[in-house]
């Protein structure tokens, strides 16, 4: 091989590197492991609320922070928590969820739970509901949820 060949070759695997490399950080976030399973929203005839569960589930040696949840039907998307106190339930926003390496947290009916606010449309039965949740570090996952009847649980 001729010595501008082999130069070719050498600045040809230089920019299929470059390409395909990540920036600083960006490993890091690459190596979220976090995963969400069995998502879903009970149907909203006539509100434009609803609330969003699902379970996270955290493989990886590390811990993953939720920072946020966002979805393109609602307006606005929280985490929240209710909570039983004086034998009355309150629902207080959460700022963030924390899953431990080798966790689970359960976003579920009576604890956290995700809130959409000004749906921009009724949820129906059999219908999809895409989520994007956002973690630390600025990486998302994205999550469907099956809209469900409302005596679900």
């Amino acid at each position: 091989m001729g010595v501008s060949l082999k130069r070719a070759a050498i600045a040809g695997i230089c920019a299929c590197l470059a390409l395909t490399g990540s920036p600083p950080g960006a490993q890091a976030q690459k190596a979220t492991t976090l995963v969400a399973q069995d998502a879903w929203i009970r149907a909203t005839p006539g509100t434009d609320v609803a609330a969003a569960y699902f379970t996270l589930r955290n493989p990886g040696p590390s811990p993953v922070t939720v920072t946020g949840v966002e979805s393109p039907i609602a307006g606005h998307a929280m985490i929240h928590e209710t909570r039983v106190q004086g034998g009355q339930s309150q629902m207080r926003p959460h700022e963030q969820i924390v899953v431990a390496p080798g966790a689970m947290v359960k976003l579920e009916p009576g604890g956290l739970h995700v809130m959409l606010h000004d749906l921009k449309q009724p949820l129906t039965v059999g219908q999809s509901v895409p989520l994007v949740i956002t973690l630390s570090g600025g990486s998302t996952l994205q999550v469907t949820a099956a809209v469900r009847p409302l005596n679900a649980e």
